[in-house]
């Protein structure tokens, strides 16, 4: 495996940007060695600046989930491009983008577009809080909402991975408003409710915790979180930004059958362009401006690029047979990836929701920020190298899930599967 030109620039990325990348995890700090520049990524594959190709499952933290530079999507890009890459003002494209997540996502009567995942938390998050009249909120332990100030506390992915789970920087005036609980411990919720429900403005949750790994929630868990928010008059938000599209068509709440008040969308929904999204009941959305009095606003927000993306990925993911295959190339995955273990002896733990996916190098059942943190990194730091070495490309950090997309093969696969096999009888 040639290193030699991505190795000269991460040298001179590494005197220009904080450590060398644009965010944390990049870095390969929690799997050893420098990280590989990307030049070009074509369906399933990455090819990187020393020619290697790698079969990728982090299709850019999850929005590839049609493939790479998907053909109708670029083509219809190329097209927008020529038009004006962004306008300030309202366009068609953003109306009809809203009327396709508002039809997959019932529970939002009105939505509005933001740039990125933490924007859509950080907003619904306001809006709650202008709602109810109340100041604090509870997330969980593990769960990742982006990286504003107050949400940075146990928050998995990066903050996990470097050990830091609470950023300096952050007044504790801030964190002081945020209450952090166990995930999949309803006990729990019910006995801070019961103290302080009447000052819990809202409850944000991961559905399924994707910067931890893949944690899924217990039967019954979310039911209970939704039974105990509408109790006190709390709003409940769901962090979709990863679940969205991922877990289903209609996402996590689809498939559990919960109806939250609020969701935060991102990623899948900009087809690979910077987007994100928040809506809800249309009670808690008139709340913001002009329509109320919670501001928010974004110079980019709705630009015609993304939302052309974003209506192309859409239109292809609501084709009823789309999911079909989708499920089916993960589920071969996951019983390709279980048999590899198996028969190579390795003590892991595998999970998957939807077209997520995280191997844990553990022989405990993972179902919290707890028990995931018990998983070997050490173990999974050589995993990963040695997957990398055989051209598979998966997430830098054992607390980051895994992705499959409809461009993967069952060829793609069953190398995947071989990859495996023998990096796990290598460690």
């Amino acid at each position: 495996m040639k290193t030699t030109k991505s190795r000269e620039f991460f040298k001179k990325a590494s005197r220009l940007l904080p450590g060398g990348v644009n965010s944390p995890v990049r870095a390969f700090k929690a799997v050893g060695g420098n990280p590989i520049f990307i030049k070009k990524a074509k369906g399933a594959r990455l090819y990187d600046v020393d020619g290697n190709e790698y079969i990728d499952y982090v299709l850019s933290w999850g929005p590839m989930i049609l493939g790479h530079a998907h053909p109708k999507v670029t083509k219809a890009l190329k097209k927008a491009v020529e038009k004006g890459t962004s306008f300030g003002a309202p366009t068609p494209l953003e109306v009809e983008l809203a009327e396709l997540v508002l039809r997959a996502y019932p529970s939002m009567d009105k939505v509005r577009m933001v740039n990125s995942g933490t924007e859509a938390a950080m907003s619904a998050i306001r809006a709650a809080r202008g709602f109810t009249g109340r100041d604090k909120i509870i997330k969980f332990e593990g769960c990742y909402h982006g990286h504003a100030d107050g949400l940075l506390v146990k928050a998995g992915s990066g903050a996990t991975t470097f050990g830091i789970p609470d950023s300096l920087g952050v007044p504790k005036s801030y964190a002081r408003n945020t209450l952090t609980l166990p995930f999949n411990d309803t006990a729990a919720l019910k006995r801070l409710l019961e103290k302080e429900g009447k000052n819990i403005a809202c409850v944000i949750i991961e559905p399924v915790i994707g910067n931890i790994g893949c944690v899924l929630p217990r039967p019954g868990y979310l039911e209970a979180a939704r039974r105990l928010t509408k109790k006190y008059g709390v709003v409940l938000i769901f962090d979709e930004v990863m679940t969205g599209f991922r877990v289903a068509y209609g996402g996590a709440q689809e498939h559990y059958g919960i109806e939250p008040d609020m969701t935060c969308l991102g990623k899948v929904i900009g087809g690979g362009l910077p987007v994100g999204a928040y809506g809800g009941k249309k009670e808690i959305m008139s709340m913001v401006a002009p329509e109320g009095p919670v501001y928010q606003a974004g110079t980019l927000s709705g630009n015609p690029l993304a939302m052309t993306a974003g209506i192309e990925t859409l239109k292809i993911l609501s084709n009823k047979k789309t999911y079909k295959k989708l499920l089916a190339k993960a589920l071969h995955l996951e019983e390709a990836l279980r048999k590899a273990a198996k028969r190579a002896g390795a003590e892991v733990k595998f999970y998957r929701a939807g077209t997520m996916f995280c191997t844990y190098f553990t022989g405990e059942e993972v179902f919290d920020y707890a028990s995931a943190k018990k998983a070997d990194t050490a173990k999974f730091a050589r995993f990963f190298r040695g997957m990398l070495e055989k051209g598979i490309n998966l997430a830098p950090s054992q607390f980051e899930a895994g992705f499959i997309s409809l461009a993967h093969s069952a060829k793609d696969i069953e190398k995947t599967a071989a990859a495996a096999y023998r990096t796990f009888k290598e460690i």
